[in-house]
């Protein structure tokens, strides 16, 4: 089978339509083959490949250029301490919602509580950062003074929310259980389901090892004893009979 020449002389054919007038007007790709004609190499060309480059045998550390700079504060440190020290402090609901985004610039350190803050750990680091600022005090002292002052304030929260309680109790308040109690119920709960669940899997494999070997096992009544046991319910009516007449 021969190669097709045909698409190769299209701008030479519409050159000659055109010479005698057969075609009023050059078609619209008429120019742009006459400027960029196809290519005459029927086979294709192999494409350059690249070569990789050998790398060097000393092991060279990729530039930090376009890494991101790893940003520190002073008060992370202290954050971190004051957190591994009470991990439960992270427990407990706080919120980050600002009303204009310059809260952090009303703050007044001097003291550990705020008129617009709750207290919580960052309480402490602020005022442990406030305290080796303003005051010149060491990082570990500043950091025992501000934790004495958490701790006053978290035992005084302690003695209110208790009073609170006993008042309302004594108003005739109810709270229902506490948490711990709810939790030793399930779990409660969940001990007698598995206990009655072991005691019928341990009858269960007494009787099919005592079925094994023939006999009834220690413990389980026969099957022909309780059936004597129980009343038929022939019996129940003449009793009840009798007890009428």
């Amino acid at each position: 089978m021969g190669y097709d020449f045909r698409p190769l002389r299209v701008h030479q054919n519409a050159t000659r339509l055109l010479a005698v007038q057969r075609n009023a007007h050059p078609p619209p790709w008429f120019e742009v083959i006459g400027t960029s004609p196809p290519s005459e190499m029927l086979v294709r060309t192999q494409p350059l490949q690249h070569q990789r480059r050998q790398r060097r045998s000393k092991t060279k550390k990729p530039s930090k250029m376009f890494q991101p700079t790893k940003l520190a504060y002073k008060d992370d440190e202290l954050r971190k301490t004051f957190f591994t020290d009470h991990p439960w402090e992270l427990a407990r609901t706080r919120i980050v919602l600002e009303n204009d985004g310059k809260d952090a610039e009303k703050d007044n350190w001097h003291q550990i509580t705020q008129p617009h803050r709750k207290l919580s750990g960052e309480s402490v680091v602020q005022r442990q950062l406030w305290l080796m600022k303003k005051a010149r005090l060491p990082s570990q002292e500043a950091y025992d003074q501000a934790r004495k002052e958490f701790y006053a304030l978290r035992l005084q929260e302690d003695v209110e929310r208790r009073v609170a309680k006993e008042e309302a109790l004594a108003t005739g308040a109810y709270f229902g259980k506490s948490a711990l109690e709810i939790g030793m119920g399930l779990e409660d709960r969940q001990y007698e389901k598995w206990r009655s669940w072991a005691s019928q899997r341990i009858t269960e494999d007494k009787q099919k090892q005592f079925a094994m070997y023939g006999g009834t096992p220690e413990g389980l009544p026969e099957e022909n004893d309780a059936m004597t046991e129980e009343p038929l319910v022939d019996d129940i009516d003449s009793v009840e009979e009798d007890g009428a007449v």
